[in-house]
């Protein structure tokens, strides 16, 4: 089981030296990964539903600084040996595929190859229309997106044909330094979500702990034997509380990786205090 840490600031401000303290320790006590949550902005008065609460709302408001998700994570790689980085999820079809795949292929060199990339297809619909892009076209833009990074990743030179993106040849480097280029994990909990993790995701983020989760890894697992994909080649995430229980739970349904929210503070031995209980009563049982 690899226990990842996301990251919330909702009570704390941003802080660089902050995040140096967060990553070295989290890198001393032996955790998998941070990973890091995506939005460019929230549009004021939005009335989009939030997926994962029964009542709609998002839980942690509208006003908690949500930082781009790659480069606070590109800033603390230096600081660390061990430690993955990931995203928790970003918001592919709101990125053209050959910055993203630049950007990612960059930070996979500078953490020699400790990188993943959680993608979702996204809520928010003021947020895209913001930004100028069709919502109702972003799960085809999700999938073209990703087969694009893949192409970018994998080929030289690379060329792609879709609807949404059209490139090439053209020649992008650097490469990642992972062997088939930095592993997709996809997230959701729709029915789309579903499909797109066994056809394209190198992994299944979902959020739903419980009855939820086991619900969804069953979907996922019939979809996969309905189009010939091996189950088994993808890597399961599901999210819980940082205790021995809730990530014993994730375990006995099948989970390979655990998501925990740890707020921020800005006391720095108050993080080195969380991480070490969390370590000492979830890491070492493992």
């Amino acid at each position: 089981m690899k226990l990842t840490l996301t990251w919330l600031f909702a009570r704390s401000p941003f802080d660089p030296d902050v995040l140096t303290h967060y990553a070295r320790e989290a890198d001393r006590l032996g955790f998998d990964a941070i990973a890091t949550p995506e939005h460019v902005a929230f549009p004021v008065g939005f009335q989009s539903k939030y997926p994962y609460t029964p009542d709609g709302s998002f839980p942690a408001g509208d006003e908690f600084p949500i930082p781009d998700p790659l480069l606070p994570l590109a800033y603390i790689a230096a600081s660390t040996t061990r430690l993955h980085f990931g995203t928790y999820v970003i918001i592919l079809p709101q990125h053209h595929p050959l910055y993203l795949a630049k950007q990612m292929a960059t930070l996979d060199v500078l953490s020699k190859g400790r990188t993943f990339i959680g993608i979702g297809s996204g809520w928010l619909k003021e947020e895209f229309d913001a930004l100028g892009i069709d919502f109702h076209q972003r799960g085809a833009r999700t999938d073209e997106a990703i087969a694009a990074m893949r192409t970018l990743w994998r080929d030289n030179p690379s060329t792609f044909r879709g609807r949404h993106f059209n490139f090439g040849p053209l020649k992008s480097f650097p490469k990642p330094i992972q062997k088939g280029g930095i592993p997709i994990l996809v997230g959701g909990i729709s029915a789309p979500a579903i499909r797109r993790a066994a056809r394209y995701g190198d992994g299944f983020l979902a959020v739903p702990g419980g009855p939820g989760l086991a619900e969804l890894i069953r979907q996922l697992r019939e979809e996969c034997a309905r189009i010939g994909r091996n189950f088994a080649e993808i890597e399961l995430s599901g999210q819980c509380r940082p205790t021995y229980d809730g990530v014993r739970r994730l375990q006995d349904l099948g989970i390979h990786r655990a998501h925990t929210l740890i707020p921020f503070t800005t006391d720095l031995d108050e993080i080195t205090r969380t991480l070490e209980k969390i370590a000492n009563e979830v890491l070492v049982k493992m």
